[in-house]
């Protein structure tokens, strides 16, 4: 009510004083002494109403004062791009929360690249708190040739089908209209869908950059030219790779300046088919021609059967994909200059085995693999490799995040002999030796403060911070 003012204390306790001087003196009269027990219990009982009375205020001002909350949200793009300005201009229904722990609803976004060239997404709707009974899951698929702006439109698309459910719990739902009507009938197709290019992609391209300064300059040109099939059952892909590489640098001698000038270019073709066996198992093989300077292959041609077992059923490769893959076969190599093994050109066989794993869970991202590969002639010429993605919610606003390569180098057969010259070593005009290569990247990131954030503000973005 305006104008009224009611402070609420947590407990109340009677108020004594209100009795004082009714202590039961000595009185002989009985009706007297009973006129006076007939006062008190009067007070205490008008005490007692005005408590409950006063209680039942406080409760209905308190019920006045808590307003009606939105659903929280918690956005989290595992390993995909979210465009979460768009996100949130376009959403105002809920709350997005920058802690996952403080919101309704934890929605775990994903992507893989699909046979067409397209991704296939998946939202997870992990419920919390009082919506912790709710979970649901959506799939959805965008065109191998969308723009950012169709994908960021489909990607809200499903996101608002995915809310709605939660979002219809709470007090906002009565301001929500839902078309639940398609622009046309034609819209409304069979199931069974045909494609008149039987599901073959073609991909060609070209890019090339260009760095110049006053004494360093470099040029470089590629190209490709890519088919693939992809099918529940077959998986088949041919790509044709190519590139020059020009770089002149000046560099000061005893005898004067003196002008560089290193080309270096490389050619790949790789072939590779892959056939289905069930949920776990699957088996095919992958062809490659090699031609670079930089690596003294004038022609390497690998031919390597394998077989690959999937730990949980490929399906679930949005979530958990846990794979071992093993393959051998024949390399033979030509070399454009004899190699620290006396060489020109050789046959060789070897072995290769594989293990990747890809965890996309509420907690955070993995991505490892492991490879190993040696020849058979020689066991100790060999190469073992590692490589970790990962980012790991440690707890609240910690996170863990690390990315690291590295691998033990065993096998370079290739390299010339007679070792580098200065220029070379300058220039990389050639692979030098090297028994390892290692790198990494690694940190930690806390946040803290408001858990909440609607607001989209644009004002000085600039493009150049890209760059």
């Amino acid at each position: 009510m305006p104008g009224l003012l009611i402070n609420c204390p947590l407990s109340y306790r009677p108020n004594n004083n209100l009795l004082k001087g009714f202590v039961l003196p000595t009185i002989r009269n009985l009706s007297t002494r009973f006129e006076y027990i007939m006062t008190i219990t009067s007070h205490r009982m008008k005490q007692t109403a005005l408590i409950v009375l006063f209680s039942m205020a406080c409760l209905s001002l308190t019920a006045q004062d808590q307003a009606p909350q939105k659903l929280k949200v918690f956005i989290d793009c595992s390993n995909t791009f979210c465009d979460f300005m768009f996100i949130r201009t376009e959403i105002n229904v809920v709350d997005f929360m920058l802690d996952r722990v403080a919101s309704d609803v934890h929605v775990l976004i994903t992507s893989l690249r699909n046979g067409s060239g397209g991704s296939q997404y998946q939202m997870i709707f992990y419920g919390q708190n009082s919506f912790k009974q709710s979970r649901d899951t959506l799939r959805f698929a965008t065109d191998p040739n969308a723009t950012d702006f169709e994908r960021r439109d489909i990607t809200l698309k499903y996101l608002k089908l995915g809310l709605a459910p939660l979002v219809a719990k709470t007090y906002l739902a009565e301001g929500i209209s839902i078309n639940m009507k398609t622009a046309s009938d034609s819209a409304i197709a069979s199931n069974q869908t045909t494609d008149k290019w039987n599901y073959w992609i073609f991909r060609i391209g070209g890019n090339g950059n260009m760095n110049v300064d006053q004494v360093y300059k470099t040029s470089e040109l590629r190209g490709n030219f890519r088919v693939a099939r992809t099918t529940d059952d077959w998986k088949i892909s041919l790509g044709l790779f190519g590139g020059q590489e020009r770089t002149s640098y000046e560099s000061l001698t005893d005898q004067g300046l003196l002008d560089v000038l290193v080309k270096n270019r490389s050619y790949r073709f790789e072939q590779s088919t892959v056939k289905s066996v069930n949920a776990h198992w699957s088996y095919g093989y992958k062809l490659t021609y090699l031609n670079s300077t930089f690596t003294n292959f004038r022609s390497s041609v690998n031919f390597l059967p394998q077989l690959e077992y999937s730990f949980f059923p490929y399906k679930d490769v949005n979530n958990r994909f846990v794979t071992l893959r093993y393959g051998l076969g024949p390399q033979h190599n030509v070399y454009y200059d004899t190699t620290i093994y006396i060489k020109k050109q050789e046959m060789l066989w070897g072995h290769n085995a594989e293990l990747n794993i890809s965890l996309n869970q509420k907690w955070g991202t993995i991505n490892t693999g492991i490879s190993y590969r040696n020849y058979f002639h020689d066991w100790k010429i060999n190469n073992l490799g590692i490589a970790t993605q990962m980012e790991v919610r440690v707890g609240g606003g910690l996170f863990f995040y690390v990315y690291m390569f590295g691998g033990l180098v065993h096998d370079q057969i290739y390299l010339p002999a007679g070792g580098a010259t200065g220029e070379d070593v300058l220039s990389r005009r050639r692979q030098l030796q090297s028994s390892y290569n290692f790198q990494t990247f690694f940190g930690i990131n806390y946040r803290f403060g408001s858990k909440l954030n609607n607001f989209v503000n644009p004002r000085f973005n600039s493009t150049f911070d890209d760059f």
